[in-house]
C-alpha cells in the first residue's frame, strides 16, 4: 500500500466525494417533490462518510481511526437505506439506484479493508 501522508490520498475518502456529488443530484430531484428532509438525511449520510474517514485520519492511533471509519461504514449503509426511499418515490431511476448502490458497496468494502489493515499494525499513516 502506498504511503498514505494526507487524507486525501485515501481512495475511499476520494470515492465518498464522489458519491456527495452524486447525491446532490439527485437530491434536487428530491427537492422538486418537496421532500426536503429526506433530501437533507441523504446530503448528511453522503457528508458523513467522507467526512468521518477524514476525521479518523486526524486521530492519534490507529485504533481512534478504525473507530470513525466504523462510523463511514455505517453512514453508508443509512444512504442505501435512503436510497430505497427515493427509488420508490420515483426520484430516482433503477439504473441510478443500481449504480449508487454498487458505489456504496465498493466504499463500504475499502473501508473494510482499510479497518483491517489498521488492525494489522501494517499502517504506514503520516497521521498529524
Amino acid at each position: 500500500m502506498a504511503k498514505i501522508e494526507k487524507f486525501e490520498d485515501i481512495i475511499a475518502w476520494q470515492e465518498a466525494r464522489n458519491i456527495v456529488n452524486k447525491v446532490n443530484k439527485v437530491c434536487r430531484v428530491i427537492e422538486q417533490n418537496k421532500d426536503y428532509a429526506l433530501s437533507e438525511q441523504m446530503k448528511r449520510a453522503s457528508i458523513s462518510i467522507m467526512a468521518n474517514i477524514a476525521e479518523g485520519f486526524g486521530r492519534r492511533t490507529p485504533k481512534e481511526f478504525a473507530q470513525f471509519l466504523f462510523t463511514s461504514k455505517a453512514s453508508a449503509s443509512e444512504l442505501q437505506s435512503h436510497l430505497y426511499i427515493a427509488l420508490d418515490q420515483k426520484c430516482l431511476g433503477k439504473e441510478e439506484f443500481n449504480e449508487l448502490y454498487k458505489n456504496l458497496e465498493y466504499i463500504q468494502r475499502l473501508i473494510s479493508n482499510f479497518i483491517k489493515y489498521l488492525r494489522n499494525g501494517n499502517s504506514t499513516l503520516q497521521t498529524q
